[in-house]
Protein backbone atom coordinates (compact mmCIF):
# COMPACT_ATOMS: atom_id res chain seq x y z
CA UNK A 1 0.00 0.00 0.00
CA UNK A 2 1.27 3.49 -0.73
CA UNK A 3 1.74 5.94 1.65
CA UNK A 4 -0.64 8.09 0.57
CA UNK A 5 -3.16 5.74 1.07
CA UNK A 6 -1.65 4.61 4.33
CA UNK A 7 -1.84 8.00 5.65
CA UNK A 8 -5.93 8.28 4.44
CA UNK A 9 -6.87 4.69 6.30
CA UNK A 10 -5.07 5.65 8.72
CA UNK A 11 -6.90 9.50 9.40
CA UNK A 12 -10.50 7.77 8.50
CA UNK A 13 -9.84 5.14 11.31
CA UNK A 14 -8.15 7.54 14.15
CA UNK A 15 -10.76 10.15 13.22
CA UNK A 16 -13.64 7.49 13.85
CA UNK A 17 -11.97 5.59 17.03
CA UNK A 18 -9.31 8.23 18.44
CA UNK A 19 -8.23 4.75 20.84
CA UNK A 20 -6.64 3.13 17.61
CA UNK A 21 -4.13 5.66 17.54
CA UNK A 22 -1.78 3.02 20.02
CA UNK A 23 -1.80 0.65 16.96
CA UNK A 24 -0.76 3.11 14.04
CA UNK A 25 1.33 5.29 15.83
CA UNK A 26 4.30 3.74 15.40
CA UNK A 27 4.31 2.98 11.97
CA UNK A 28 3.09 6.57 11.52
CA UNK A 29 6.05 7.85 12.57
CA UNK A 30 8.27 5.63 10.68
CA UNK A 31 6.86 6.56 7.67
CA UNK A 32 7.38 10.25 8.20
CA UNK A 33 10.96 10.03 9.48
CA UNK A 34 11.28 8.23 6.10
CA UNK A 35 10.15 11.16 4.32
CA UNK A 36 11.43 14.15 6.03
CA UNK A 37 14.75 14.44 3.61
CA UNK A 38 12.07 14.82 0.41
CA UNK A 39 9.23 16.59 2.27
CA UNK A 40 9.70 20.05 0.88
CA UNK A 41 9.89 19.19 -2.59
CA UNK A 42 6.09 17.72 -2.17
CA UNK A 43 4.93 20.80 -1.10
CA UNK A 44 3.40 23.58 -3.89
CA UNK A 45 3.19 27.58 -4.01
CA UNK A 46 -0.63 26.59 -3.14
CA UNK A 47 -0.04 24.77 -0.09
CA UNK A 48 -0.49 27.50 3.01
CA UNK A 49 -2.82 29.59 0.66
CA UNK A 50 -6.27 28.48 2.04
CA UNK A 51 -4.53 28.29 5.71
CA UNK A 52 -3.33 32.27 5.03
CA UNK A 53 -7.36 33.28 4.66
CA UNK A 54 -8.61 31.36 7.45
CA UNK A 55 -6.08 33.13 10.05
CA UNK A 56 -6.72 36.77 8.18
CA UNK A 57 -7.66 39.73 10.63
CA UNK A 58 -6.89 37.14 13.92
CA UNK A 59 -4.05 38.35 16.70
CA UNK A 60 -3.02 35.40 18.70
CA UNK A 61 -0.21 35.50 21.73
CA UNK A 62 0.37 32.00 21.26
CA UNK A 63 -0.07 29.52 18.26
CA UNK A 64 0.95 25.92 17.99
CA UNK A 65 1.23 24.08 14.88
CA UNK A 66 0.19 20.72 15.23
CA UNK A 67 1.86 18.17 12.63
CA UNK A 68 3.99 20.91 11.75
CA UNK A 69 6.35 18.60 9.56
CA UNK A 70 9.36 20.33 8.23
CA UNK A 71 7.97 23.99 9.38
CA UNK A 72 6.64 25.45 6.32
CA UNK A 73 3.40 26.67 8.35
CA UNK A 74 5.12 27.19 11.38
CA UNK A 75 7.19 29.58 9.69
CA UNK A 76 4.67 31.23 7.97
CA UNK A 77 2.73 31.51 11.08
CA UNK A 78 5.70 33.12 12.62
CA UNK A 79 5.69 35.92 9.85
CA UNK A 80 2.16 36.43 9.69
CA UNK A 81 2.22 37.11 13.39
CA UNK A 82 5.36 38.56 14.29
CA UNK A 83 4.70 39.35 18.26
CA UNK A 84 3.30 35.78 18.47
CA UNK A 85 5.09 32.75 20.45
CA UNK A 86 4.78 29.91 17.49
CA UNK A 87 5.59 26.67 18.43
CA UNK A 88 5.81 23.09 16.09
CA UNK A 89 5.05 19.99 17.02
CA UNK A 90 5.20 17.25 15.31
CA UNK A 91 5.48 13.01 15.81
CA UNK A 92 8.33 12.74 13.65
CA UNK A 93 11.83 13.49 15.06
CA UNK A 94 13.68 13.57 11.85
CA UNK A 95 10.67 16.14 10.96
CA UNK A 96 11.42 17.80 13.22
CA UNK A 97 15.26 17.81 12.62
CA UNK A 98 14.71 19.28 9.22
CA UNK A 99 12.58 22.10 10.81
CA UNK A 100 14.81 22.96 12.98
CA UNK A 101 17.51 23.04 10.79
CA UNK A 102 15.92 25.32 8.47
CA UNK A 103 14.98 27.96 11.16
CA UNK A 104 17.20 29.57 13.90
CA UNK A 105 14.97 30.86 16.49
CA UNK A 106 11.54 31.22 15.76
CA UNK A 107 9.23 29.59 15.48
CA UNK A 108 10.25 26.90 18.10
CA UNK A 109 9.58 23.36 17.31
CA UNK A 110 9.46 20.14 19.81
CA UNK A 111 8.66 16.40 18.80
CA UNK A 112 4.94 15.29 20.60
CA UNK A 113 2.48 13.23 19.95
CA UNK A 114 -1.09 15.41 18.93
CA UNK A 115 -2.95 12.85 20.73
CA UNK A 116 -1.35 14.08 23.87
CA UNK A 117 -0.12 17.47 23.64
CA UNK A 118 2.81 18.33 26.71
CA UNK A 119 0.94 21.59 27.34
CA UNK A 120 -1.63 22.92 29.90
CA UNK A 121 -5.05 23.54 29.48
CA UNK A 122 -5.94 26.72 27.59
CA UNK A 123 -2.60 27.46 26.51
CA UNK A 124 -2.93 28.90 22.74
CA UNK A 125 -4.91 31.76 21.23
CA UNK A 126 -4.85 29.91 17.92
CA UNK A 127 -4.02 26.21 17.08
CA UNK A 128 -3.13 24.79 13.06
CA UNK A 129 -3.51 21.90 11.50
CA UNK A 130 -1.49 21.03 8.18
CA UNK A 131 -2.94 17.93 6.60
CA UNK A 132 -2.68 16.51 10.08
CA UNK A 133 -4.68 14.14 11.74
CA UNK A 134 -7.43 16.40 14.64
CA UNK A 135 -7.63 15.10 18.19
CA UNK A 136 -10.22 16.66 18.77
CA UNK A 137 -10.34 16.58 22.73
CA UNK A 138 -6.35 17.63 22.95
CA UNK A 139 -7.37 20.49 20.33
CA UNK A 140 -10.43 21.99 22.93
CA UNK A 141 -8.42 20.78 26.01
CA UNK A 142 -5.29 23.24 24.82
CA UNK A 143 -7.32 25.78 22.80
CA UNK A 144 -8.24 29.04 24.94
CA UNK A 145 -11.79 30.48 25.53
CA UNK A 146 -12.15 32.61 22.17
CA UNK A 147 -9.27 30.61 20.59
CA UNK A 148 -9.50 29.06 17.26
CA UNK A 149 -8.27 26.11 15.26
CA UNK A 150 -7.82 26.35 11.82
CA UNK A 151 -7.20 22.80 9.93
CA UNK A 152 -6.01 23.24 6.67
CA UNK A 153 -5.67 20.84 3.98
CA UNK A 154 -3.10 21.80 0.87
CA UNK A 155 -4.85 19.62 -1.71
CA UNK A 156 -8.56 19.63 -0.26
CA UNK A 157 -9.95 16.13 -0.82
CA UNK A 158 -6.78 14.53 -2.54
CA UNK A 159 -4.43 15.23 0.29
CA UNK A 160 -4.25 11.87 2.02
CA UNK A 161 -4.27 13.27 5.58
CA UNK A 162 -8.09 14.87 4.91
CA UNK A 163 -11.27 15.20 7.18
CA UNK A 164 -14.20 16.62 5.68
CA UNK A 165 -15.72 20.00 6.98
CA UNK A 166 -18.91 17.69 7.81
CA UNK A 167 -16.84 15.70 10.25
CA UNK A 168 -15.05 19.00 11.58
CA UNK A 169 -17.78 20.80 12.60
CA UNK A 170 -19.52 18.03 14.08
CA UNK A 171 -16.86 17.20 16.32
CA UNK A 172 -15.62 20.26 17.33
CA UNK A 173 -19.08 21.52 17.63
CA UNK A 174 -19.39 19.26 20.25
CA UNK A 175 -16.93 20.19 22.36
CA UNK A 176 -17.74 24.12 22.65
CA UNK A 177 -16.97 25.39 19.13
CA UNK A 178 -18.84 27.58 16.77
CA UNK A 179 -18.21 30.43 14.38
CA UNK A 180 -17.28 27.94 11.41
CA UNK A 181 -16.01 29.22 8.22
CA UNK A 182 -14.59 27.43 5.13
CA UNK A 183 -11.85 28.57 2.64
CA UNK A 184 -11.12 27.25 -0.65
CA UNK A 185 -8.47 28.39 -2.96
CA UNK A 186 -8.26 25.36 -5.27
CA UNK A 187 -7.07 23.29 -4.48
CA UNK A 188 -6.58 23.83 -0.64
CA UNK A 189 -8.94 24.03 1.51
CA UNK A 190 -9.58 25.35 5.47
CA UNK A 191 -11.84 25.20 8.04
CA UNK A 192 -11.90 27.35 10.90
CA UNK A 193 -13.94 27.15 14.10
CA UNK A 194 -14.00 29.78 17.51
CA UNK A 195 -13.78 28.11 20.74
CA UNK A 196 -16.85 29.77 22.84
Amino acid sequence: MSSQATARKVTDAVVRRPWLWRLFRGRVQELFDELAPTWETRLGPHHLLALEQAVAGLEPARVLDVGTGTGKAAVALADWFPHAEVVGIDLSPAMVAEAQRRVNGRPRFQVADASRLPFSDATFDLVVLMNAIPFFGELARVTGPGGTVVSSFSRGEDTPIWVSDERLRGELGRRGFSDFAAFAVPPATAFRARKL
